[in-house]
């Protein structure tokens, strides 16, 4: 790939793909963003560390261009397909935070499904538009969540065969522009490869989401909010992973096929909590001396909270080769090390865009 369109790019997974095309690849990179309150450019203003540097950090190198534009904005999506020329379409924005999605489930409708819409039909006339060979290598790499699949009970694992029961307006939206891309395959040959991924963490991620919304809460002295009994089980895919993965199943999947993306880390949300307390005990102890653990506080369920997601990525090892770098253990404690030493990337948003406030609490009609 030449030229790489990414959608989402100043997102948590998003600006994680962008990072590794820059670093690891010769590609130029569009991308594209509306900037909602979870969208950070200094996300990409991060130095580019191998053989394809040339400039002080992303932001600043002559591959890679931005873009501040909705998914939703058809004259938009059209000009920046046509003056871009991409050789692959990678669509990572969305709408992602489920309690956001209780609360406010207009946003997500528009995004996640809407805007999916619009960029199959852009992608799809330009494509039709392309001469040989341009034609044969194009791509639309549509990214979404294990989620779609539903909830699991104690044992099994989701696979591509899995049927679809999503059970919140998020994990709703995303089946429903999971099915468009695929439809825009099987209906107009629109060559699209669909990945489906588990739980993600690591840096640059927006501290809504558990992982980061403890470690800067700990930091704060503030409770550590577990949902429930804190039973729910998650499997955890470390974020750089992910991005690797991603690029490769755009770069060497099959049209029309769909590659479950996982890290076959399974942990309960009490025994994430817990094992974030660990390595902030040994790296920042608390003044009183007592453990972070202390400050775990169980709070009311999730309305609708899933009870199991697992994914099994055999598909993505056997037939792309991939498999993840870092386990649970490795992946969170550099995770933890990262927040602690680059509070100028979330000090800025605890100040401003969220403060750490619970949402999605209320069965009321959403807005």
């Amino acid at each position: 790939m030449n030229r790489v369109l990414v959608t989402g790019g100043a997102g948590f997974i998003g600006s994680a793909v962008i990072r590794y095309l820059m670093g690891s690849t010769s590609a130029a990179v569009l991308n594209v963003d509306k900037l909602t309150y979870a969208g950070n450019l200094s996300s990409l203003q991060v130095p580019i560390d191998d053989s394809h540097a040339s400039d002080a950090n992303i932001a600043e190198s002559h591959r890679y261009q931005f873009l501040q534009a909705d998914i939703a904005d058809q004259a938009a999506m059209v000009k920046a397909v046509n003056d871009f020329k991409p050789d692959a379409i990678m669509n990572l924005a969305a709408e992602s935070h489920v309690d956001r999605s209780i609360d406010s489930p207009n946003d997500f409708i528009d995004t996640n499904i809407k805007g999916t819409f619009i960029l199959l039909q852009v992608a799809l006339k330009y494509w039709q538009s392309l001469p040989e060979p341009e034609k044969s290598t194009f791509r639309f790499h549509h990214i979404s969540t294990d989620e779609v699949y539903g909830s699991l009970g104690d044992t099994g694992l989701f696979t591509e065969q899995s049927s679809y029961d999503p059970r919140s307006p998020y994990s709703a939206s995303k089946a429903a522009s999971d099915h468009l891309a695929k439809a825009w395959f099987h209906t107009y040959s629109l060559p699209v490869i669909v990945t489906n991924c588990s739980n993600n963490y690591g840096p640059y991620h927006f501290p809504e989401k558990l992982i980061p919304l403890v470690i800067l809460n700990a930091l704060d002295e503030k409770p550590l909010p577990i949902y429930g009994k804190g039973d729910n089980v998650r499997d955890w895919l470390y974020v750089e992973d992910h991005a690797e993965a991603l690029v490769l199943a755009v770069s060497k999947g099959k049209c029309g096929e769909t590659y479950n993306i996982g890290g076959n880390n399974e942990r309960t949300n009490l025994e994430v909590v817990q094992a974030i307390c660990v390595h902030l005990d040994e790296l920042r102890p608390r003044a009183n001396g007592q453990s972070y653990s202390d400050l775990i506080a169980y709070v009311e369920d999730r309305l609708g909270h899933d009870k199991r997601y697992a994914i099994d990525a055999t598909k993505m090892k056997s037939q792309l080769g991939w498999k993840p770098k870092n386990d649970f253990d490795s992946g969170i404690k550099k995770t933890v090390a990262w927040y602690l030493n680059n509070d100028w990337w979330w000090k800025p948003i605890r100040s401003g865009n969220y403060a750490g406030e619970r949402l999605g609490v209320s069965a009321k009609v959403p807005k």
